[in-house]
């Protein structure tokens, strides 16, 4: 097969072959490989400082010069990221527990750096995080403002709010926080009175209308989300006090060759159209955006057999350190760390946990791996070592920042 675009769509400036060597944030990824040993995330601060810089750029485009970006650090927790993230001074931070609060403040982000917004709160998470004067408190139930307002009277809170309307990547249901099923996230309207009420009693003060519908969303959904903001009006126009809104995160990156990037500039512009005329503070937490694309997961050969009619590459890691392919049926695209237009073949890339879910992709177009030892998963900076188990005592991994 000639120089083939189903093995290199995602090639880019800081990611691609040179003389049939794969190159990563313009390091030789077979040299980190060696180096660093398998299985290993290996992240690009560049990337990240870069995505960030374009999602503010987009913005500023449109006037909303009003606004924070707060990083959702579920998406990855790793502590020289996290510290590299407030030395460039680009983002705040989204957390949602109380020890992610903790590991944000001792990579010397600020109490007041950090938003909080998470469900199912306990008294000692609560006590915790009332202890952190001046963190953003998002409350997403009835619950959540009555323990806070017990702890934090006379205090500003946001409330996330649950528009009934959802957003996500294509049809895929799992990724999608809102709609017509009744989800645990947020406050719908038939509370919002009583929320309010609520409030009012503890002497709260609701300066923010929080939402957050879903994510992994791609130029398709655009109108989708101009749906959401619009449902999200009735929200802020009821309470009165509201000077601040976040939307959220959901900003998707391409998983698979037919998959366009974010038109980051239709995005924003759909933002400019709700809220450029409005005196409000936009505030929105990426998570998958800033990070997903500027991690590699480095992955060892173990096996290549024919099994029936399907050639299987079997590796040193399985999806229990990055379960994003098996939980969200979320795309993998393995790539060999050499190529120089080589004939490609089938393969169904697999992991090593003893279970049938463990399929890193199926009909993975590679070359004749018999002479490589490594390959790697590309978009694998986030919810990936974040979301990591020790399913089968299999949980070893190793994680590097490359500077």
């Amino acid at each position: 097969m000639p120089f083939s675009k189903q093995l290199t769509w995602w090639q880019r400036p800081d990611l691609g072959y040179i003389n049939g060597h794969l190159q990563f944030c313009n390091q030789e990824v077979s040299k980190l490989a060696h180096r660093y040993g398998t299985p290993s995330f290996v992240y690009s601060a560049s990337r990240v400082r870069a995505n960030l810089s374009r999602i503010h750029a987009a913005l500023n485009q449109t006037g909303l010069r009003q606004h924070s970006i707060y990083y959702a650090m579920k998406a990855n927790r790793f502590a020289p990221l996290l510290t590299m993230l407030k030395q460039s001074q680009l983002c705040g931070i989204d957390a949602c527990s109380p020890n992610e609060v903790i590991l944000a403040v001792s990579c010397g982000f600020t109490p007041e750096d950090i938003s909080f917004t998470a469900g199912s709160l306990s008294e000692k998470d609560v006590s915790i995080l009332a202890a952190y004067d001046g963190i953003g408190m998002d409350c997403d139930s009835l619950h959540a403002i009555k323990r806070w307002g017990q702890l934090k009277p006379g205090s500003s809170i946001g409330l996330r709010v649950n528009p009934g309307v959802g957003i996500g990547r294509g049809d895929n249901e799992k990724l999608r926080y809102a709609g017509e099923k009744t989800s645990k996230f947020g406050i719908y309207r038939e509370q919002f009175s009583e929320a309010l009420n609520l409030a009012e009693q503890h002497q709260l003060r609701v300066n923010k209308i929080h939402f957050h519908t879903g994510c992994g969303y791609l130029n398709e959904q655009l109108p989708l989300l101009d749906k959401v903001l619009e449902a999200s009006k009735w929200f802020i126009e009821t309470a009165a006090t509201v000077e601040r809104v976040n939307i959220g995160g959901g900003l998707g990156v391409p998983h698979i060759e037919a998959d366009r990037s974010l038109d980051l500039q239709a995005w924003a512009d759909l933002l400019a159209k709700h809220y450029l005329n409005s005196d409000l503070h936009l505030e929105v937490e990426p998570g998958d955006y800033i990070v997903k694309d500027a991690g590699l997961l480095l992955l060892s050969k173990t096996y290549l057999e024919t099994k029936r009619d399907t050639l299987f590459l079997g590796t040193d890691a399985g999806f229990n350190i990055s379960p994003e392919p098996a939980y969200y049926h979320l795309p993998f695209q393995p790539v060999p760390l050499k190529w120089k237009n080589e004939s490609l073949f089938r393969h169904h890339v697999t992991g090593h946990i003893n279970e049938a879910l463990d399929v890193w992709a199926e009909d993975a177009l590679l070359p004749d791996m018999s002479d490589q030892n490594f390959l790697t998963l590309i978009n694998a900076g986030a919810y990936a070592a974040s979301m990591a188990s020790n399913h089968c005592m299999r949980g070893e991994f190793k994680e590097f920042l490359l500077l």
